[in-house]
């Protein structure tokens, strides 16, 4: 096995974290060969409060993923995410320096961090400057001026950043397990990895991972992400308001919000009584289906309407061409495309992870969009041309240092 060929994804998530290792196989494609999933425990809505319980909870995964595979993990992408993430448009412009106005990866790279000069508090730190098109002497449009001829190159960016104490704590815990950080990637663009197509994104489309403590959107446009926000509410928001409904145990109300919930209360056809109490070993009192579909919608509906005024806030409003489409847990719930397409009068899709192989019978669904989208960006930094994607926070060195590292495992 060439270990240069070997890439791995970690989604530290509120209520799950996955280690996936991917290996390049002879056709180039990306085959999963390790995976690795653990409850999470130590996160409150996508941000470290417990180190300890954190770590324990990386390491688990970390070791059945490494069992699996019979690779030794060394670095990892990251993903991140949490309401104290933001992203803002920048503009960066620089001068070509060549004799002969032949545009290099030197120049991108320059005007890169040009954008990347934008003014932030002194507890905000910057994780991706993402290009979304370029400038060549007024020509605009272009995706990659790599090799052409001009005097002046600009670049329009989206900068994400968040807060530093929160990006540190989650690196710390990865580095804990002895594990460097290949870089740090926000998890709905990463999620956009695994199941957008390049038709959408280039079209416009919004979106949405409805993890378990928290709701990301990122919209994409031009081929390019142009926004990004994330919601400190999520699946285990529904959860709870079914237990507080039906005075039963958090852990009873998520296996019946899994069995038995559906997005749309007018529409459940199965009005059947639920007995609570064979879920919780109690006395919870019998439900309807369609009481319990009521206390979901409400939520849902809340958490659909929150992302459509943050949205609306950005300027970004009247739908995209391409519509929403979801992933994250959450969206494997009844009915719940019905109700987005409603409320963002818009056409919507379940977002499955794709392009990748081996190993994925057990992440074909929503929820591990994100671990998937990690092992594409990563492969998406050995195939862009160096100015392509700005590292995030520590990426350079120990990326490095993992790939001569992994030559000395199997």
């Amino acid at each position: 096995m060439a270990g240069e060929r070997i890439i791995v994804g970690i989604d530290v998530g509120t209520t799950k974290v996955c280690t996936l290792i991917g290996e390049l196989n002879d056709e180039d494609q990306l085959e999963i060969i390790g995976v690795g999933v653990s409850p999470s425990r130590g996160l409150r809505k996508g941000v470290v409060v417990n180190p300890d319980e954190t770590v324990d909870s990386i390491r688990a995964s970390l070791l059945k993923a490494e069992q699996q595979s019979g690779c030794k993990v060394v670095s990892a992408y990251v993903g991140i995410a949490g309401a104290h993430i933001t992203s803002i448009n920048s503009h960066g412009v620089v001068a070509v320096r060549r004799h002969d106005n032949l545009i290099t990866a030197e120049d991108v790279n320059r005007a890169l961090e040009a954008a990347r000069v934008v003014t932030l508090p002194a507890d905000r730190e910057v994780i991706h400057v993402l290009p979304r098109h370029y400038v060549v002497d007024g020509q605009e449009g272009i995706k990659n001026p790599d090799g052409m001829v001009g005097h002046r190159l600009e670049v329009y960016t989206t900068i994400v950043a968040g807060a530093m104490t929160s990006i540190q704590n989650l690196q710390r815990c990865i580095e804990r397990v002895e594990v460097g950080v290949d870089g740090l990637v926000l998890q709905p663009l990463a999620a956009g990895e695994a199941v957008l197509t390049e038709a959408e994104k280039d079209l416009g489309v919004v979106l949405l991972d409805i993890g378990g403590g928290t709701t990301d959107a990122a919209v994409f446009t031009e081929g390019s992400m142009a926004h990004a926000l994330v919601l400190p509410v999520g699946g285990n928001h529904i959860s709870n308001d079914i237990a507080v409904g039906l005075r039963t145990p958090f852990a009873a109300a998520e296996e019946i919000k899994i069995r038995h919930g559906f997005a749309i209360a007018g529409l459940v056809e199965d009005d059947r009584t639920i007995d609570v109490a064979s879920f919780d070993k109690g006395e919870g009192r019998p439900v309807s289906r369609r009481v319990l579909s009521e206390i979901v919608e409400a939520r849902l509906a809340e958490m659909f309407e929150l992302v459509g005024e943050q949205l609306k806030r950005a300027g970004i409003e009247g739908g995209m061409p391409a519509g929403v489409v979801l992933a994250g847990g959450t969206a494997q719930l009844q009915g719940i495309k019905r109700l987005a397409s409603d409320i963002f009068d818009a056409p919507v899709r379940i977002g499955l992870p794709n392009g990748v192989y081996g190993l994925v019978d057990a992440i074909s669904n929503p929820a591990y969009a994100t671990s998937v989208g990690l092992l594409k960006w990563g492969l998406t930094q050995w195939d862009e041309p160096s100015g392509a994607h700005m590292p995030g926070p520590l990426s350079g060195t120990l990326s490095a240092l993992g790939n001569w590292l992994r030559s000395f495992f199997p």
